[in-house]
């Protein structure tokens, strides 16, 4: 398989393999220990707020961070669909996976697919170990999903390069160590070129790290100001211009994995966990198997995605179609769950308690169909896929 053969719909039919379903029961009796250790609370969104770096070494000394890397990166080199069923896992259970999230899921890959050999012998090996987490610096105040319009600008120096600007939503940035920045490095007339992507120390002079609350109160997200930030030119990542392709291969990794539909699957455990005090009416049920049937479709499709990521293909519609359907499927999920089950949501209640998980559920439920792309820019992506074939 190949980009040029993959067509824009098209999704390769997988069937997990054996060794997957013995990983997926190692990862279950993992799960169950830090459960018991109380690291584990079952909440909705785990991999946005569920930021516990102890848990994420604790999952690298398994060999499950940084699983698709290569060995001789410090990686174990065990391909997305492995990596897939750990990840699908650990999302289901609600498990702290936020530190290592982004490190994992396109910061590590991208350093492979676009970094110089000392960038890969530096960051991989600390990216598998769980003990470099990064974030992601690409959006701007006006530059949400309209990624070309960025005004963070990077000019060069003697040393290196000097990034001013300010990127906004960056998740984690007052806790993680470093961010791929997004940056103009040249003025052309194709407003697509002359962008460049960059490695930045979370820690250097010249960041400044402002908190941007969610309705929760809580710190997730920052406006991150970069104000005359030396970069040297060792961390320029991949070539000077090609910001923009290195830029949408990696929103194939982020739009398309299980996070896209699994982030309110709790919620929906929580459910089925009140329902089995009480009988259920046959109309509960059907609302249960229709957002069930949903979940299973839109599996079906991340995985057909995880497929051809590991066969070296660019997946970048397929990867929009599954992340509108399954951002969709989570508000969808959240308003069903109270539409059986009117019970009143209450962030104060007894932590993993049906209330308690409901009023987390609601309260981060505006991010699910923004972050990543909103739907209506994913859906000119999809459209702009077939238009091409």
């Amino acid at each position: 398989m190949s980009p040029s053969t993959l067509a824009p719909i098209a999704f390769p039919d997988v069937t997990l393999p054996e060794s997957a379903r013995r990983l997926r029961a190692e990862v279950r009796a993992f799960v169950d220990e830090e459960r018991a250790r109380g690291t584990v609370l079952g909440r909705p969104d785990s991999w946005l707020a569920g930021w516990d770096p102890g848990f994420s070494r604790r999952l690298a000394e398994r060999g499950w961070v940084g699983m698709a890397l290569p060995t001789e990166y410090g990686g174990a080199g065990r391909g997305f669909l492995e990596r897939y069923v750990v990840i699908e896992e650990l999302l289901a259970a609600g498990a702290p996976v936020s530190a290592h999230w982004v490190s994992d899921r396109q910061a590590g890959p991208s350093v492979l697919q676009h970094g110089t050999e000392e960038q890969r012998r530096f960051f991989l090996p600390r990216i598998a170990a769980g003990q470099c987490f990064f974030s992601i610096g690409m959006s701007e105040k006006s530059s949400g999903s309209d990624l070309a319009s960025v005004a963070t600008r990077a000019e060069h120096t003697a040393d290196g390069w000097r990034l001013t600007g300010t990127k906004m939503w960056t998740g984690g940035a007052h806790v993680n160590d470093y961010a791929i920045v997004l940056a103009r490095t040249d003025d052309t007339e194709d407003r697509h070129a002359g962008l460049s992507q960059f490695i930045v120390d979370l820690r250097a002079p010249g960041v400044r790290v402002e908190p941007i609350h969610l309705m929760s109160g809580e710190h997730r997200f920052n406006a991150c100001h970069l104000e005359g930030v030396d970069v040297p030119d060792g961390m320029l990542l991949g070539r000077r211009g090609d910001g923009w392709k290195q830029v949408t291969g990696e929103l194939a990794f982020e739009r398309s994995g299980p996070e896209r539909y699994l982030s309110t699957f709790p919620l929906l455990v929580s459910l089925l966990r009140e329902l089995e005090r009480r009988p259920a009416t046959a109309e509960q049920l059907t609302r249960i198997g229709i957002l069930t049937a949903r979940l299973h479709s839109i599996r079906r499709l991340s995985l057909g995605v995880a497929a051809a990521l590991d066969a070296g293909a660019a997946p970048d519609a397929q990867a929009a179609l599954v992340k509108d359907l399954g951002t969709r499927l989570e508000v969808a999920l959240v308003d069903t769950v109270r539409g059986i089950l009117p019970t009143p949501a209450d962030p104060h209640a007894t932590p993993g308690s049906h209330p308690e998980l409901l009023a987390f559920a609601l309260l981060h439920s505006p991010g699910y169909t923004l972050r990543g792309g909103t739907n209506e820019i994913l859906r000119g992506i999809i459209t702009r896929g077939l238009e091409q074939h």
